[in-house]
């Protein structure tokens, strides 16, 4: 018996992670067009409704085009004071 919680509790770990691997983010249209050319720069080989693309685009962030950030900002993605505390770290 121990040994089937077990592994129904191994199994139940196992859904877990593939379900967050699955998760999807839809960006907004404008964002989607303030940043598709920092998209295909620095992060053309993720999907576009994909956590890889998300974590892919906070990585890229100092890279991005201001245009972008704001569109960013805009639709609520990322704080005025997140973006502020980067720049202020970059120096």
């Amino acid at each position: 018996m121990a040994q089937l919680i077990v592994a129904l509790m191994v199994l139940a770990a196992f859904t877990d992670a593939a379900a967050a691997q699955q998760k999807t983010y839809t960006y907004s249209k404008a964002v989607q067009k303030a940043c598709a050319n920092d998209y295909k720069k620095h992060c053309g080989e993720y999907g576009i409704d994909t956590e890889a693309l998300r974590l892919c685009m906070d990585r890229a962030g100092h890279g991005l085009s201001k245009t972008c950030v704001d569109a960013l900002v805009d639709a609520g993605e990322v704080s005025k004071e997140e973006v502020e505390r980067r720049k202020a770290s970059r120096r």
